[in-house]
């Protein structure tokens, strides 16, 4: 990999947002609108000032001002030319070797806000979510436990990235509280359903990726093009309250244990920044169906994390290490398989990739395969046991992608379970 690039800014080499990354997310300084900013180090770079001193004034907007808008959505829709064009102006700015904001001290008190004074939103307005089932030992762990080992995958799992449509309006930013869910439950030695707060409340660690330029209805997004409508990936929790789950899925799949809560982080990172981490992606067996098929398909080496700090913790303890790697199914197939009927994606859609686990026991990506189902408990630090998570938890995900001297991060997700009212 290539030397760091140098800043003016002072970035620590472990900071997750050093000029080689530059994510994109929405803030609310005090007192101000919602705009487009981008993280360096611990400051916020504010592109709605930058747009109105003229600095994106090129063919790639479309004479559009984009970057005081409370979402990303029309910055998403212009597409890769001007995602790319942003990029490159920002690190001409940021670079120590450029005098603009350098050696201008007004200017950068209107350019930049800290983080810590600043409320971070949503970064996009999201439409449509779907959530894929793409690792293959989540799928193989959870189908152990249903169906034992010979018979873990369904038939269909390794000729297409399984999914489902989840509920678009109950996505929330990192840092909101998640309350705890309650609905029907049908307890193994009962005869009928009782009504109840769930008792088997999960975490899923997960990745996410925007969507940028649609697509038309009817219109599929052939594979080798899927990546043009991919503008970058969110850290994400899918929230699951396993014991609804367990009885209200059949025959249809999620529903209720899925929709009360699903936890972002704020910062996107783009392809651009993750370039320089791509891998190949290991052969598939059986081949997939042409449309399916990309010579120059790809992962990505992201390092990933769950900590969970109990209400009587004095400091978070991780429970899960695993990579983006460990997924079967990769972001351009997810896409081509999505569109391949026509479904018409929009910019602002979130496409998530299912629980992301790996192979060793401490790369499992859920309670449900941490404590299997409950029959292990977790042993914490302070003694404390868990089989699920429990009112006053923290569970907190994070990840990055390690460079030449300088990580390419994602900041975090975070939730507090709450009781139920």
């Amino acid at each position: 990999m290539s030397s760091p690039l140098r800043s003016f800014i002072d970035v620590p080499v472990d900071s997750h947002f050093p000029i080689e990354n530059l994510p994109f997310g929405v803030f609310q300084p005090k007192g101000g609108n919602a705009r487009v900013g981008v993280a360096i180090g611990d400051l916020i770079v504010d592109l709605s000032v930058l747009e109105e001193l003229g600095h994106f004034r090129s063919p790639e907007f479309q004479d559009q001002k984009v970057f005081s808008e409370d979402s990303l959505n029309r910055f998403l829709a212009l597409g890769r030319p001007a995602w790319r064009k942003t990029r490159e102006i920002l690190q001409r700015l940021l670079s120590a070797e450029t005098p603009t904001l350098r050696d201008d001290a007004r200017l950068r008190e209107k350019v930049f806000h800290a983080q810590k004074d600043v409320v971070m939103k949503l970064p996009a307005r999201i439409g449509n979510y779907t959530d894929f089932y793409s690792s293959y030992h989540h799928a193989h762990n959870v189908g152990t436990m249903l169906r034992g080992p010979e018979n873990a995958l369904m038939p269909n799992w390794k000729w297409l990235p399984v999914a489902y449509h989840g509920r678009a309006s109950s996505i929330v930013v990192s840092g909101a509280d998640v309350r705890r869910p309650q609905g029907q439950i049908k307890p193994p030695d009962a005869s009928a359903p009782i009504f109840s707060p769930t008792k088997s409340l999960d975490y899923e660690l997960e990745m996410a990726f925007l969507i940028g330029p649609r697509n038309s209805l009817g219109e599929p997004v052939p594979i080798d093009r899927a990546v043009d409508h991919v503008f970058g990936l969110v850290l994400m929790n899918d929230w699951s309250a396993r014991d609804i789950q367990a009885w209200e899925y059949q025959p249809l799949g999620p529903f209720l244990a899925k929709n009360f809560c699903t936890s972002i982080s704020p910062w996107v990172v783009t392809l651009e920044a993750l370039e320089p981490f791509r891998e190949p992606l290991p052969q598939q067996d059986p081949e997939p169906l042409p449309y399916l098929r990309w010579e120059n398909d790809f992962t990505l080496d992201i390092r990933l994390e769950a900590q969970l700090q109990t209400s009587s913790m004095k400091a978070p303890h991780v429970i899960t290490r695993t990579n983006f790697q460990n997924l079967y199914w990769s972001i351009a197939q997810q896409l081509a398989h999505h569109t391949v009927n026509g479904c018409n994606l929009q910019a602002g859609d979130l496409l998530a990739s299912g629980t992301i686990s790996g192979a060793t026991e401490e790369s499992r990506g859920c309670m449900l395969e941490l404590t299997w189902r409950g029959a292990n408990p977790l042993k914490l630090p302070n003694g404390e046991t868990r089989k699920w998570l429990e009112d006053g938890d923290t569970l907190a995900i994070t990840g990055w992608a390690q460079g030449n001297g300088y990580r390419v991060g994602f900041g975090e997700v975070s939730g507090c379970i709450l009781p139920v009212v």
